[in-house]
């Protein structure tokens, strides 16, 4: 299963999610940034890419479907609730991350 994670500036959140879960096996991971100055920026390319997109906040999944909406349009979105609280790998983070996508993506 592709999994792209995404946040605003690809900086801390979606970098760390990347991270946790690029060793599952049954899994191939990406994490991209939705604003412009994002360190990777999402393209239609990691969107068509992905089986399942998770975002950080509910304001990330409304910018992607506003902008990319017909090529998300059969894709699970995951909002994972997680605020831009936390630096890169933060033990918090990597804690939530862990439990929070496991959940969603019933692993």
């Amino acid at each position: 299963m592709n999994v792209l994670f995404i946040c605003s500036r690809n900086q801390w959140r979606s970098p760390t999610a990347e991270q946790v879960w690029r060793r599952h096996p049954d899994l191939s991971v990406k994490s991209a940034g939705t604003s412009r100055n994002a360190r990777k920026p999402l393209t239609p390319t990691l969107l068509q890419w992905a089986d399942v997109i998770c975002v950080m906040e509910q304001k990330h999944k409304n910018r992607i479907v506003a902008e990319y909406q017909r090529l998300i349009e059969h894709k699970p979105i995951h909002v994972l609730d997680i605020p831009d609280d936390y630096k890169y790998m933060d033990p918090d983070l990597v804690r939530l991350l862990e439990e929070v996508v496991a959940h969603r993506l019933g692993l």
